[in-house]
């Protein structure tokens, strides 16, 4: 997270866990004519998974933060307030959210580069809060990253895992080529009707 969306997602913390659930992590977006304020909630994890986040915590969410930060005023200029839940490529932004996610595979952007990458790919397998780093295996091999260094990671989901993956054809494979075309050449409207 960027020092402005930690800022906000301290300032606006208190605010979304009186509301009964808990934010995330904010994305601070600025583009020329107005920034982006993207907010992720979620319920707490002693509801999960018997309560997911909806619309209404999300509308409940933007209102009260809303009404917030037009007193804290901490963006000057025109943005746009998003809230949303993680959805199932979700965003990690602390240490603690990439120890719940060990054993997941994660995408990750690097703030500057570390054994010459940028990004990576990898399964995490290790967090350690007192050294804050991230351990992930990349193309088979360990790669320690300091949390620090860490500008944006999400889940990889598994899509087969969720029941949501392509399922391969049973069966034989259509055989390919030319289609044999039995039929007379004769054109419809030359064909008799059956009267």
């Amino acid at each position: 997270m960027s020092d402005k969306a930690t800022e906000i997602a301290n300032l606006l913390g208190p605010t979304v866990q009186a509301l009964g659930l808990e934010l995330l992590g904010a994305e601070y977006l600025p583009a020329p004519g107005g920034a982006t304020l993207r907010l992720y909630i979620d319920v707490p994890l002693a509801e999960q998974p018997e309560r997911m986040v909806n619309v209404e915590d999300c509308e409940r969410v933007s209102r009260e933060v809303s009404a917030q930060l037009d007193v804290e005023d901490p963006i000057s200029g025109n943005y746009t307030l998003e809230v949303s839940s993680p959805g199932v490529d979700r965003p990690l932004f602390s240490l603690e959210q990439f120890e719940r996610a060990i054993g997941e595979s994660a995408k990750v952007g690097l703030k500057l580069p570390q054994e010459n990458r940028r990004r990576l790919q990898g399964e995490i397998v290790a967090v350690d809060l007192e050294q804050g780093t991230v351990t992930f295996v990349v193309d088979n091999k360990p790669f320690v990253a300091s949390f620090d260094n860490i500008d944006k990671a999400r889940i990889i989901p598994d899509w087969a895992a969720l029941g949501l993956a392509p399922t391969k054809p049973t069966g034989p494979a259509p055989k390919q080529g030319k289609a044999k075309n039995n039929s007379n050449n004769e054109t419809a409207a030359k064909k008799p009707r059956a009267e």
